[in-house]
């Protein structure tokens, strides 16, 4: 019965729109690597419907380069991205910048999707906004904290604490490099980072949140974000034109987020 509504969800809550979406980024959340939307079986998923996997985009002497041959010009496309993910959001997004860049370069006149998991959502709605003119055609966010999460201010705690001194003998060194991350994703309140970009003008595009819930049984929801954070209708600037699809998961993502990223993209795809 909840698989029905899901997809129900979706029909309803979803409005075609004419775009080929034709090139795919995923961006990972915290501590995820570029492998990570691989991993968990939602790339395998995707070539299986068609799509081509154009590799991890990561720097090197050359540049910036995939760890893949360049896939066919006339198929849609993905790509993943070697990303700081302990770093604070404002050194990311120069990161994705770059290699956004460098994906425009390829296919200027092709649309583009970002799809992230947890702070790598917030960091595509970053680039959104600190990029207007991007053309991105839509954001597709899971389980991400648009309005912050109580874990990253407990983070920041015990980074503060003797925790942190010991952090480094201990093999717990990412406790001290990702305060300042900690701090971008603590709730939301002035002064902060996700305060000021709630209340920035986005650009006009789709944006689809995927929140996790409770499902009454043996499923608890998502224990790191709460569901009310992940609602981009919750978000200040963009009140009322968010998409919200709600699902019972926990905060990672696995083969049924495969499942729902599929149909998101069919509809987006149909004119």
């Amino acid at each position: 019965m909840r698989n029905s509504f899901i997809w129900l969800a979706i029909l309803l809550f979803i409005n075609p729109l004419a775009v080929s979406a034709e090139t795919l980024v995923l961006l990972q959340g915290y501590l995820g690597d570029g492998d990570y939307w691989r991993k968990t079986g939602i790339t395998r998923m995707l070539m299986r419907s068609g799509w081509s996997d154009g590799g991890t985009l990561r720097p090197t002497w050359n540049g910036i380069q995939a760890d893949r041959p360049v896939p066919p010009r006339t198929s849609r496309r993905f790509y993943t991205l070697a990303l700081p993910t302990e770093a604070p959001l404002m050194l990311q997004l120069r990161n994705l910048e770059e290699y956004l860049e460098v994906i425009r370069g390829k296919y200027p006149d092709e649309s583009l999707i970002l799809a992230g998991h947890s702070a790598g959502g917030v960091l595509g709605r970053l680039y959104m906004v600190q990029n207007p003119d991007s053309r991105v055609d839509a954001l597709i966010t899971f389980a991400s904290p648009h309005l912050g999460t109580e874990s990253a201010e407990l983070g920041s705690m015990a980074g503060n604490s003797p925790l942190g001194w010991f952090a480094p003998l201990i093999g717990g060194g990412t406790l001290n490099r990702s305060q300042g991350l900690y701090r971008d994703l603590a709730r939301e309140r002035p002064g902060n980072l996700l305060f000021w970009l709630n209340r920035q003008e986005h650009p006009s595009s789709r944006y689809i949140s995927i929140v996790r819930d409770d499902d009454g049984l043996l499923n608890l929801g998502d224990l790191l974000v709460p569901a009310w954070s992940q609602d981009m209708n919750q978000v200040a600037a963009l009140r009322g034109r968010a998409k919200k699809i709600v699902v019972p998961n926990g905060h990672g993502l696995d083969e049924r987020d495969g499942a729902l990223l599929l149909q998101i993209l069919g509809r987006l795809q149909t004119a």
